[in-house]
């Protein structure tokens, strides 16, 4: 387990100064490049899932799509797409907030979950929380809940688990500073 914790900290590249100066990317292209690498990530967070009492998954714009959508089918639930503005084709809910750089807006449509559902929050890092507060303002929105958030990277040193209790939230890898 700790040598394939290590292989997805060294398969992940550092991207300095983007999307503004001073912000260092945590780049997992790499990792969803590696065939057998994401493979074993999406089984390593399926397993942790398997037996949860979640109904759906929820991804987020764009790499939580990807992490997400594959984590949806292999534990064979049904998958949430949370967009940003003007990309979903029907009824939608939406809900600003802050970045880290600036401010954005997501969207879901307004039937992608039916009050009651227990949903799993994906996405491939978490920062500041704020991303990730905003889609469970909208899943809540829908009458839904969120059981647990999941990550492949935490930038730790940020302290963004506290602005998402009380759901428990998991993460493959922590960065504990830059």
């Amino acid at each position: 387990m700790a040598t394939f914790l290590s292989d997805i900290r060294n398969i992940i590249r550092d991207i300095p100064d983007f999307p503004k100066p001073g912000i260092v990317f945590k780049d997992i292209t790499p990792l969803l490049s590696n065939g057998p690498m994401f493979q074993r990530t999406i089984d390593h967070l399926a397993e942790r899932y398997q037996s949860a009492p979640i109904d759906a998954v929820v991804g987020i714009e764009s790499r939580g799509f990807i992490v997400g959508a594959a984590l949806a089918y292999r534990l064979g639930k049904g998958f949430c797409a949370v967009r940003k503005p003007g990309k979903l084709p029907y009824e939608t809910l939406s809900t600003s907030y802050e970045l880290e750089y600036g401010t954005d807006t997501l969207e879901v449509h307004s039937d992608a979950l039916a009050p009651g559902t227990r949903a799993l929050l994906v996405d491939d890092l978490l920062a500041t929380g704020g991303t990730a507060q905003a889609a469970a303002t909208l899943v809540e929105q829908l009458g839904a809940q969120i059981v647990e958030y999941a990550f492949i990277i935490e930038l730790a040193f940020l302290n963004a688990r506290d602005k998402l209790r009380p759901n428990e939230v998991f993460s493959l890898i922590q960065y504990d500073s830059e």
